[in-house]
């Protein structure tokens, strides 16, 4: 599978959430059970198309949200306003919005900080974890103080902290090149114009990478220990987020955990490596539905 910039088979939502609007993708029958999934950086709801088709053809009600800062209704001005209690409190009014109390959550990159938080402080709220790529904040935090390795994979997020303008005007630069690049080549071409193309809107890159400067430090995101139930995947040839990171994540966990290496695969999991997410994730929805 692929993911399609034009999904056609998915409804376009809009959630209201708190001052804000937000643009999501949903697919699956309205009385299923419900699955929000959260996106990282620099991508948008449209990066699980693939994912939210499986989903949905399972029976679940899959919604996908472009997210505080992409969503352009959803942008506000100071970088405060990117703390991860406000995402968290967001993902919580997505599923509240539509009527899911108790709900399985599945997340990407920042999206999976978002989501170690909220499952640290809310397990009530969740039936099961799915986290792609993204170790524990804890974990991560770790590695990066004592591993050298993950120290240096972790120079993008403090360049990404810099309010002076500098990051924006690098990754926009010669054609928003730099911003290309961050794919890897591992993401469709057509995806990754889509991306760009919404990316460089006025205020949009600095909304996102707003997310990296409101922690305290990087990769400072305040989560506890996990008692639900809890998939963790990650790709073998992750630049970003190591080894060390992803094996010592399951220390953080209490509840039932499976972690798996997807051998070969990138940082992209939803967009490049589908057939192999969406049969595990499947499994773990199933074992907690």
């Amino acid at each position: 599978m692929s993911p399609d910039t034009t999904p056609a088979p998915f409804e376009q939502l809009t959630i209201e959430a708190g001052p804000y609007t937000y643009d999501a993708l949903a697919a699956g029958p309205a009385d299923g059970e419900f699955v929000l999934l959260l996106h990282g950086w620099p991508e948008f709801a449209d990066s699980w198309s693939a994912v939210l088709t499986a989903l949905g053809a399972a029976g679940y009600r899959a919604v996908a949200v472009d997210q505080r800062g992409y969503s352009p209704r959803a942008r506000p001005p100071r970088t405060a306003d990117y703390a991860v209690p406000e995402l968290v409190a967001d993902a919580l009014a997505f599923a509240s919005s539509q009527g899911a109390g108790r709900f399985h959550l599945v997340a990407h990159d920042w999206g999976g900080l978002v989501a170690w938080a909220l499952a640290a402080a809310h397990p009530e709220r969740l039936r099961s974890l799915t986290v792609l790529a993204t170790p524990h904040p804890e974990a991560l935090s770790r590695a990066a103080a004592q591993d050298p390795d993950q120290h240096h994979r972790l120079d993008y997020v403090r360049f990404f902290r810099q309010a002076d303008g500098a990051a924006e005007r690098a990754l926009l630069a010669d054609g928003a090149a730099r911003l290309r690049a961050a794919y890897g080549g591992r993401v469709a071409e057509e995806l990754v114009a889509a991306n760009v193309r919404r990316l460089t809107e006025p205020g949009a890159l600095t909304a996102t990478l707003n997310w990296y400067r409101a922690p305290r430090e990087a990769v400072s995101v305040p989560a506890g220990r996990i008692a639900v139930p809890t998939l963790f995947l990650w790709g073998s040839e992750d630049v970003a987020l190591g080894r060390v990171a992803a094996e010592s994540t399951g220390e953080w966990i209490d509840g039932p955990y499976r972690f798996e290496a997807l051998a070969g695969a990138s940082h992209w999991l939803p967009e490049e490596v589908p057939d192999e997410l969406v049969p595990r994730i499947l499994h773990h929805l199933g074992r907690y539905t």
